[in-house]
């Protein structure tokens, strides 16, 4: 009886103790910044910021928001990332928040703002090739409107504000009023500075947008009664600044990688364009990775795209299935590691042209970027004494510039496209021809001599 008594006395001390503990804990807030443009890379930022949160018991998760906007899927799914969480949710808008930055912040229930900061205008545009604004047909314009409006919307309920004036943030065509005021006339996008967004509107007098106008974060956590709560804010990784970066100028690793991989097995021996290339490759897949965009299976295919090319290059004459199949492959490696990969449980591959259609155009502005840069080193860099120094120098240093080569003739020990090598009765010697294609076996003989560039010609046909 006694003993019953006692384990119960302590039983209610030790929960009383917890409770109190609990109580006393002091509030904890997890900060997560937005900053600059919103892309897929972006994305896996706030999710393990979001995971943390979650695992801490965090009591609020706080945007610190400032943007220009991005890509409308990434800042769908971040959207997704941020409500599933079920930890209430804060923006503050440091500088601004435009397109796809107000796109988020209207999920978030609670905005504040500091003071000369704008929100608002979340018009899809799509980039032209030039890097402007691309116009596009009234049909196709109307169908992505739609749905980012859709989108926008969603996002307004999610958040609690009205999904109408949401709209009028995508569609310049909608005159919202409350009342007899016009919040947003007919023909202009809506925008709103800090002052506008917290004006007090209805019979309820509700706040528009945005709960207040404070100076920083601190002010904020004092305002929703978050007063020296722990402050633990997302430091972004030098890797995932390093992936975003990389996802921002990838066709242009695409390009010189691609160029200098091409003009490595045009030369002969190994220099600086193949190491050049295959950095650059290394560079795009590596950070693709890292920002979680590409998977192993997207390496995976392009080594055996260049295992089939290079196979098609040096064993096989011609160019036919090998080297056809080995560029497919490494096109779509490239598009493979760029499209879209949310984070969560493994889903099909979404083949929608929304998926594929910009990692299309960046690989295929690639591939006739690298293709003009090929033509123009071909013209260009032969004529040059730092080019014949960086591939003919190296390989062949004891051969100087003789006449009695001149004339000689020989077998090509390696297929010229156009650099190899040909041996000379029994001397090898790097070669390369004037553009032309020779097989190996192929009689040839040495028609130039410039230093170290020994030129031959095919004359197998008389």
């Amino acid at each position: 009886m006694i003993r019953n008594l006692l384990f119960t006395l302590l039983a209610l001390l030790t929960l009383g103790s917890a409770r109190a503990e609990q109580t006393n804990q002091t509030p904890l807030v997890y900060i997560i910044p937005i900053k600059k443009m919103i892309e897929p890379a972006l994305l896996y930022v706030v999710r393990r910021g979001v995971a943390d949160a979650v695992r801490n018991n965090a009591d609020a998760i706080i945007l610190d928001m400032d943007t220009p906007g991005g890509r409308v899927d990434a800042a769908v799914a971040i959207i997704d990332e941020l409500t599933r969480a079920n930890i209430p949710l804060y923006t503050f808008v440091g500088r601004e928040a435009i397109s796809g930055g107000a796109f988020i912040a209207l999920a978030t229930p609670n905005i504040y703002m500091a003071p000369g900061t704008l929100i608002g205008d979340i018009t899809p545009i799509i980039m032209g090739m030039s890097g402007g604004v691309q116009d596009l047909p009234a049909a196709e314009k109307e169908k992505m409107t739609s749905y980012v409006a859709a989108q926008v919307r969603s996002a307004a309920e999610k958040g609690g504000y009205d999904p109408l004036l949401a709209e009028a943030m995508v569609r310049a065509e909608i005159e919202y009023k409350i009342g007899d005021q016009v919040i947003s006339k007919a023909g202009n996008v809506l925008t709103l500075t800090n002052t506008e967004a917290e004006q007090l509107v209805g019979d309820e007098q509700r706040p528009l947008f945005s709960k207040g106008t404070v100076e920083d974060i601190d002010e904020m956590l004092e305002t929703i009664g978050l007063k020296g709560a722990e402050k633990k804010t997302l430091e972004v990784t030098a890797a995932e600044k390093l992936a975003r970066l990389i996802a921002a100028i990838a066709p242009i690793l695409m390009m010189i990688g691609l160029g200098g991989i091409w003009l490595e097995f045009k030369t002969p021996g190994f220099g600086i364009f193949g190491i050049a290339g295959i950095l650059c490759l290394l560079l795009f897949f590596a950070g693709h990775h890292i920002a979680g965009l590409s998977g192993m299976e997207d390496v995976v295919l392009f080594m055996l795209g260049v295992i089939l090319l290079g196979i098609e290059i040096f064993v096989t004459p011609g160019f036919g299935v090998m080297g056809f199949s080995g560029l497919l492959l490494i096109f779509v490696s490239f598009i493979s590691a760029m499209s879209e990969r949310m984070p969560g449980k493994w889903r099909p591959i979404d083949f929608s042209p929304e998926t594929f259609s910009i990692p299309f155009l960046k690989v295929m502005l690639s591939f006739l970027g690298a293709f003009a840069l090929v033509v123009t080193a071909g013209k260009f860099l032969p004529k040059t004494r730092i080019f014949q120094t960086l591939t003919l120098d190296a390989v062949v240093p004891d051969v100087d510039e003789d006449e009695t080569l001149l004339g000689l003739e020989g077998v090509a020990h390696s297929d010229l496209r156009p650099g190899g090598s040909a041996y000379f009765g029994e001397r090898k010697i790097d070669v390369v021809t004037h553009g032309d294609y020779i097989q190996r076996q192929t009689p040839v003989r040495i028609t130039e001599v410039h230093g170290n560039r020994i030129v031959v010609e095919d004359i197998s046909r008389g």
